[in-house]
């Protein structure tokens, strides 16, 4: 994103005044909070979909209106600072993401929660770069490494701590606060950047040259992308009309906004930063990253509540292991920069998080917490090894110039990976899983006297409890050809994911060091 000129002193090694430490960490919390919204509902969706009466399709909007409005914002959010100033950006921000939070405690059906979260979304998404790009301009080059360790943490942990916290919530009271946690924390957010953190001014000369077609053809190509990677797997993608039809919208769009952002005067988004090497693999590399850590996220408690059954509190409980591993890792993250090429840190963090990925691959259908224990172990401490190498990689050769730019665009890069990513998994799960129930259906036949006496076991164990126990032993053997199916489909759909980063690694060698201290001065 555009982020604010750096101030007198941040160049130098001279520490902002306490009041705009304090101001910086409110922030960050700020960020935290609109990260966490994504996946705050992963572990609860049967409830909320309960409490509104949502369908099955329905219900998934609930993640997806939120995704599509905060990818349109972050791009957006750089022109937006620069026009309001930063600390104005931020507080507006934080407080509609507030009021929209309480908007969707109360909403009423499916339709109001849908628009209410699409709200929430694209204040909150302002939040994110804003945040990133205030390190850059408070802190000097020398307390840079660990404000980036702090934000990287926050970024990379509240994806995966989402369903823990929402699980428990919603368990312990109702669903209904998993937004309304966001009210109190909110308004303090608000009033604490409000009154410490003023590091520069509104340009209204900006509004001058604002470039309407651009923000129009941004919103469109965005949103549309973000609908048809989502609705695909579901609706068989091109074999809909309507989502055929979006889609040509989508690329349409897409070759005029691109258009636009290379001819314009003065580019709502500025996309030569693309021109670097580093920052266009980078940007690769937080796409990349954005499949694993969304994509992780979102299987895992679809298996555990699918499969094994389990509550949002107890998808939660089991989930948490790889959030307190992140956090463990930190440390190491930090002093690893200190003493590896960032390359060589990336290369050992795509590995860990690949092989996390893979072992989680291999799972059966009784999997529970000790099983999922180390991949989700070497998952959390590869994250911080991917997320501050990446940070160094894709900004640390660009002139100053352009990173102030380039910020919005790389965390951008991280979210459509989500999205996509998501995307080509639940196309994957729906794929495989029809190939392997036609598979086992094949061996698990009446032809078999295998079978034969398993049905005839079970019947005799249902008899004194079922009136018709053949059929009651038929439904038994074709849900545990259903659960089968499922199991190895979500594997398929991990080791895609492992493949992913293992694919990943071909690109190092084309990237080039970044200069000493760059990563840190990435945002």
């Amino acid at each position: 994103m555009d982020a604010p000129a750096p101030l007198p002193g941040a160049s130098a090694e001279k520490m902002p005044a306490p009041h705009q430490v304090i101001g910086f960490f409110a922030m960050v919390f700020g960020m935290f909070m609109a990260i966490l919204d994504i996946q705050i509902v992963s572990s609860s969706i049967g409830e909320i979909q309960a409490g509104l009466a949502a369908s099955s399709d329905e219900i998934s909007w609930i993640q997806t209106s939120y995704l599509i409005a905060e990818v349109v914002m972050i791009p957006l959010s750089g022109y937006l600072s620069r026009l309001l100033s930063t600390r104005i950006l931020f507080v507006l921000s934080a407080l509609g993401f507030t009021v929209s939070s309480l908007a969707c405690a109360f909403a009423w059906n499916i339709e109001s929660m849908i628009v209410f979260r699409a709200i929430q979304g694209f204040l909150g998404g302002a939040m994110i770069p804003t945040a990133f790009a205030t390190a850059f301009a408070l802190f000097p080059a020398s307390k840079r490494t660990g404000v980036t360790i702090l934000i990287g943490l926050v970024a990379t942990m509240a994806p995966t701590l989402g369903p823990t916290l929402g699980g428990w919530l919603t368990q312990l009271v109702s669903w209904h606060w998993l937004f309304l946690i966001n009210i109190v924390p909110g308004i303090l957010v608000s009033i604490a950047v409000a009154l410490l953190l003023d590091i520069d001014k509104p340009d209204w000369s900006l509004l001058k040259g604002f470039d309407g077609i651009g923000l129009v053809l941004m919103a469109t190509f965005l949103g549309t992308l973000e609908y048809v990677v989502e609705e695909g797997p579901r609706k068989e993608w091109f074999a809909d009309q309507h989502l055929l039809e979006l889609a040509i919208v989508c690329a349409a769009s897409s070759v005029l906004f691109f258009w636009r952002m290379f001819t314009y005067a003065n580019p709502i988004v500025d996309l030569r930063a693309f021109a670097d090497r580093n920052f266009a693999i980078g940007c690769l590399f937080s796409f990349m990253l954005g499949i694993g850590l969304y994509g992780a996220v979102y299987l895992m408690p679809l298996y555990l509540g699918q499969v094994r059954g389990l509550n949002s509190l107890q998808i939660g409980e089991i989930m948490f292991v790889t959030g307190a591993f992140q956090f463990l890792s930190a440390p190491i993250a930090g002093a690893l920069s200190r003493l590896l090429d960032p390359r060589v840190m990336l290369a050992i963090g795509l590995s860990l998080f690949g092989t996390g990925v893979w072992m989680t691959g291999q799972m059966t259908a009784e999997w529970g917490f000790w099983e999922f224990f180390l991949p989700q172990a070497v998952r959390g401490l590869s994250l911080m090894l991917c997320f501050m190498p990446i940070n160094s990689i894709a900004l640390g050769t660009l002139p100053p110039e352009k990173v102030k730019n380039a910020s919005g665009l790389y965390n951008l890069m991280r979210n459509l990976g989500g999205a996509v990513g998501l995307a080509v998994l639940n196309t994957i799960l729906s794929d495989q899983k029809q190939l392997h129930w036609n598979r086992i259906a094949q061996q698990v036949n009446a032809g078999r006297d295998q079978v034969n006496v398993w049905l005839d076991s079970v019947a005799a164990k249902l008899s004194a409890s079922v009136a018709d126990p053949e059929v009651a032993a038929m439904k038994k053997l074709s849900n545990i050809v259903a659960r089968e199916a499922a199991v190895m489909s979500m594997n398929d759909a991990f080791l895609a994911m492992a493949a992913v980063f293992a694919i990943s690694l071909l690109f190092m060698p084309l990237l080039k060091k970044p200069k000493a201290g760059a990563g840190a001065d990435a945002h």
